[in-house]
């Protein structure tokens, strides 16, 4: 990759000297799980790069296995930032509404930030729908992700009118760990159907523009021909960028405006950092996730 992302671009002439971002003695950014965790420290690496020119720290990645890993080192206060899904994020608040808050959310192609839960199976299964899973076995990926889990397990059962337990509409539902691990237990067989995420927009052959099944092809784990897409959520707000509430105020400006221009100024870096195809970032708050935190708190019985 060719860096052409410099300090100048990054940060502007308005923002603070870089002496303020002393107050900190290292950065740690969280990575949420869906893929390999040395694929997703590769994907991050210029983003790691670009933070130590900006702050002047030292900074580290943190690929946790699940995304329980990334969500309590932000409570923790061992992680400075990471890009979460918007249950990942309802989790947080839920917890500490102090802990963290959203800056940014990733653009798509056609200027939205939405995404979908995407439902799938093998293509020679002849299995087209959710009709066709019962009985089968369904797989969601981590009970802390948006698409993964928290938006099929509502609105599957308002269509099949059945819970999401084994053996009431599917044969056997089962977590797999991970977005990558649903794909790839599709496409191996080893689940007849699951779900995963993509922004739904661009050609099913590439795994659409972005997501988990855009990433897989880029990783050669999946050829998309082979597989069927049986079901599509309504659209969900995509997750948004967060920083730790109680980082000095010129380090999160930096950051801030670090991931608003890193599409401008590095578009194979954001590829990596945002999934895939996008056209950047632009601000978000609070208000965009009220909906999911609700629909969290209602599948956790808070």
């Amino acid at each position: 990759m060719t860096k052409t992302l410099s300090l100048a671009f990054i940060l502007g002439a308005a923002l603070m000297p870089a002496a303020h971002a002393q107050e900190i003695n290292e950065f740690n950014i969280g990575i949420l799980g869906g893929e390999n965790a040395q694929d997703r420290m590769n994907s991050y690496a210029c983003m790691q790069d670009y933070t130590e020119e900006a702050l002047g720290v030292p900074v580290k990645l943190f690929a946790p296995a699940d995304y329980n890993g990334v969500i309590q080192g932000l409570l923790g206060g061992t992680l400075d930032m990471a890009w979460l899904g918007a249950s990942a994020y309802a989790a947080v608040y839920l917890d500490d509404p102090e802990a963290v808050e959203p800056v940014l959310v990733k653009i798509n192609a056609d200027g939205s930030h939405a995404y979908h839960s995407i439902g799938f199976a093998l293509k020679d299964s002849g299995i087209t729908s959710l009709e066709d899973m019962k009985g089968k076995s369904f797989g969601f990926g981590d009970p802390n992700s948006t698409s993964g889990y928290l938006i099929p397990s509502v609105e599957i059962p308002q269509e099949t009118g059945a819970s999401m337990e084994s053996g009431d509409y599917f044969g056997e539902v089962k977590f797999t760990g991970g977005h990558e691990q649903t794909i790839v237990a599709v496409a191996n067989g080893d689940v007849d159907g699951g779900v995963s995420w993509a922004d739904g927009q661009g050609e099913w052959e590439d795994g659409y523009n972005s997501g988990a099944l855009r990433k897989a092809v880029d990783a050669g784990l999946v050829d998309m021909t082979q597989l069927v897409e049986i079901w599509k959520s309504k659209p969900i707000p995509e997750g948004p960028v967060v920083l730790r509430k109680a980082l000095p105020d010129d380090v999160k400006a930096k950051m801030t405006e670090l991931v608003d221009n890193l599409y401008e100024n590095d578009p194979d870096c954001a590829y990596g950092v945002f999934a895939g195809e996008t056209l950047g970032a632009q601000p978000i708050t609070h208000d965009a996730y009220e909906s999911v935190i609700e629909a969290r708190k209602a599948e956790i019985g808070g």
